[in-house]
């Protein structure tokens, strides 16, 4: 099965992110949000992170023009979904708001139509469960920026056909991207290994066994990673980590998942990390 339009329901880091690399493959995409200002701040992301390409020469301001036109704005993600090869949802780590999504994705897409969730724990089995569709239901899980890294991690469901997840490794492929083939597990592989760490970081932080750089420059320069675990949440979104954890801890009934009480206060806070301008670091400005 050859994919020509995907619909990506979800305008914000990952929704974005995930349109802007299917329009610059040459995909038709149909970006869903819940009102024309989040839409409009989406493509503003999506055309600002296109200028850094071009400034890189990594496009030409043709190339970035023409993929900008093979993205339309849509409120409806039942209207968006009517034709598509390819619905990606892309919307908050919350399990019953995918569960309805998708019923009515269902409802509305093509007997044919694949739908896939970028979710980043929730079960893509239980997603499944909520369509007609089980066999036609994958995990889509890329990785923040999504522009930038190369990973996907492909989720098969209990019920996910080869057919599917063949479709889909072959559009990550064409994407740009590595597709890393999975079975539908709590965290899957990225988050299982990826959040106890996060977490172990910020009770080290809440212990007042060193402060935030300490902490990050440890991680960076003594296990050569790229960005420290606490810089990492922000840009994930702490939010985003503590639901991730909540899932973890629950579903796989170990107290090493248990969510650090400093993240749960961070979280409450509205201290989100780089979207809301402050988490373990500042950014205002």
């Amino acid at each position: 099965m050859t994919i020509n339009t995907v619909t990506v329901v979800g305008g914000g880091t990952m929704g974005n992110g995930i349109s802007h690399v299917c329009a610059t493959s040459g995909l038709e995409v149909r970006m869903v949000d819940i009102s024309q200002e989040a839409l409009e701040r989406g493509l503003a992301t999506i055309e600002k992170n296109m200028d850094r390409q071009v400034r890189k020469e990594r496009m030409t301001e043709e190339e970035k023009a023409s993929a900008l036109d093979r993205i339309t704005p849509f409120t409806d993600p039942a209207q968006a979904a009517e034709g598509a090869g390819l619905v990606v949802e892309a919307i908050p780590e919350r399990a019953e708001l995918k569960y309805e999504l998708f019923r009515t994705l269902d409802e509305a897409a093509p007997a044919e139509t694949i739908l896939a969730s970028n979710t980043s724990s929730i079960s893509i089995t239980e997603i499944a469960a909520r369509t007609q569709r089980p066999e036609k239901v994958i995990g889509m899980h890329f990785m923040n920026p999504v522009p930038v890294m190369k990973l996907v991690e492909v989720i098969r469901g209990l019920a996910t056909d080869d057919e599917t997840t063949g479709t889909i490794m072959d559009l990550s492929t064409r994407l740009g991207k590595t597709p890393v083939e999975v079975n539908d597990f709590p965290g899957f592989v990225s988050n299982r290994v990826l959040m106890p760490m996060i977490n172990e970081a910020i009770f080290a932080l809440m212990e007042g066994v060193a402060e935030p750089e300490a902490i990050d420059t440890v991680m960076k320069l003594g296990m050569n990673h790229p960005m420290g675990p606490l810089a990492l949440a922000d840009l994930i979104g702490l939010d985003t980590c503590l639901s991730i954890l909540e899932v973890l801890h629950r579903e796989l009934g170990d107290d090493r998942y248990r969510p650090c009480p400093l993240l749960r206060k961070y979280a409450a806070a509205g201290w989100l990390g780089r979207k809301s301008g402050r988490g373990f670091y500042n950014y205002d400005g």
